[in-house]
């Protein structure tokens, strides 16, 4: 039998940039989705707020454009310190329920918390992308990050159950401090774990352009075609994600009543499909490119909001597990390809640029996207979930409207961004 030889170079490389991007996940776990839900309905923040408070991830994106004029003399040190701070910020926000203060206090801080967290975390987010990518064979990128998305989902999947469990053990008990603890240790632990990932992460610095300036480096990047017509992918797909993800989580909690164990089980399920997924497609994208990907991976996402949008309390659970389980299949294409686009069309020196001003312009409009829907939400509830006097929970109507621009980015990929593109040899 031939024995198994695992290189140096692998270990201090890709295999810690799988730990890397599986620790950060279990973090952001732990502050998004329902587990946001439950610690905002501790200070008592509406649901309306909610969702602009979970669209901060959104509107965080904008400080990426610092990776477009601050090029860090050394991009490790600089991503770890970050890394660290805006993690100890998470933890942070099961801390803040427990401080003896009065609820504006709490919710004031729980709010500069997450926000500043997210924008120390989207500051480091391009270099760090562009330096731990860089550690990946260029003809393997999609082999490779289906993989990293399969052993992140595996530990999310067992970790988001049981976290829910102890939650809702607790819950029952009326023990909320004890939830709040325990969350805030398992972050801290996190933290802990992935610094040391970090520290033993390969340094291979990525070319830099470090005499454009802002301003120049700007405007080269709108006068690139290639980075425009990404830009226009980007912008789209963040505004199907932040009409409509936000409000979930309150809608599955209040409204339908779901247990945390019941909707970190439908998490499963979608990682489950997303697992079984992602391996086809990054051999698909490997095969011909990331744009043909993209456009087939958005026509499930696409499905998978029509069915939203006939979500009820009658079918809740059967239609949210269909949901999921689309929605899995789909992201297993859709998050690797929006990255790697960049990857395949434009040079190493423009990657984190381009990067930084997508995603910083996408985030600002799923931001204003998540503002001007968020009245829906709270009209839509105080008519007693009716529209023209016609049973209709605000949730489905957003997602029948995401099913419509989805369509609508179909089309711009397949006539404008495919058309375009040079088939692979």
């Amino acid at each position: 039998m031939r024995k198994l030889h695992i290189s140096k170079e692998y270990i201090k490389g890709p295999l810690m940039y799988i730990i890397q991007a599986d620790l950060e996940y279990l973090v952001s776990i732990l502050v998004s989705g329902s587990f946001l839900a439950f610690l905002t309905g501790r200070l008592g923040i509406s649901d309306s707020l909610t969702g602009i408070i979970s669209s901060f991830i959104s509107l965080g994106c904008l400080f990426q454009l610092f990776a477009v004029f601050v090029k860090f003399k050394r991009t490790k040190p600089t991503v770890i310190i970050m890394s660290v701070a805006n993690q100890l910020l998470f933890m942070s926000l099961y801390l803040i329920p427990l401080i003896n203060a009065n609820k504006t206090v709490k919710t004031v801080l729980f709010v500069i918390a997450i926000i500043a967290a997210w924008i120390l975390f989207n500051i480091a987010h391009p270099q760090k992308l562009t330096w731990l990518m860089s550690l990946i064979d260029d003809n393997k990128r999609g082999s490779f990050t289906a993989d990293k998305e399969i052993i992140s989902l595996l530990s999310g999947m067992g970790f988001s159950f049981g976290m829910g469990f102890i939650a809702d053990h607790f819950k029952a008990q009326g023990k909320y401090t004890t939830v709040l603890i325990i969350s805030a240790v398992t972050i801290f632990a996190l933290t802990l774990f992935h610094t040391l990932t970090l520290i033993n992460t390969t340094e291979n610095e990525p070319p830099l352009n470090r005499s454009t300036g802002f301003f120049n480096a700007i405007k080269g990047l709108v006068r690139n075609k290639a980075v425009l017509s990404i830009l226009v992918v980007y912008v789209l797909y963040f505004i199907v994600n932040y009409i409509t993800i936000p409000f979930y989580a309150t809608y599955q909690l209040n409204d339908l009543g779901f247990s945390l164990s019941f909707v970190s089980i439908l998490s499963i399920i979608s990682s489950l499909t997303r697992i079984f997924a992602s391996r086809p497609w990054g051999k698909y994208a490997d095969r011909t490119s990331f744009s043909l990907m993209i456009e087939k991976a958005l026509w499930v996402l696409a499905i998978s909001k029509l069915c939203a949008a006939f979500i009820a309390p009658g079918n809740a659970k059967i239609m949210f597990t269909v949901y999921y389980m689309l929605y899995g299949v789909a992201m297993g294409g859709v998050n690797s390809a929006l990255m790697n686009m960049i990857y395949d069309r434009l040079p190493a020196q423009s990657r984190t640029d381009c990067l930084a001003f997508c995603q910083a312009f996408a985030g600002l409009a799923g931001f204003l996207a998540t503002i001007v829907t968020s009245p829906v939400i709270t009209v839509m509830q105080q008519n007693g979930n009716r529209l023209f006097n016609f049973p209709l929970y605000a949730q489905q109507l957003l997602s029948f409207c995401a099913f419509v621009v989805l369509v609508l980015l179909i089309l711009y990929v397949r006539f404008i961004i495919i058309r375009k593109e040079t088939p692979k040899k």
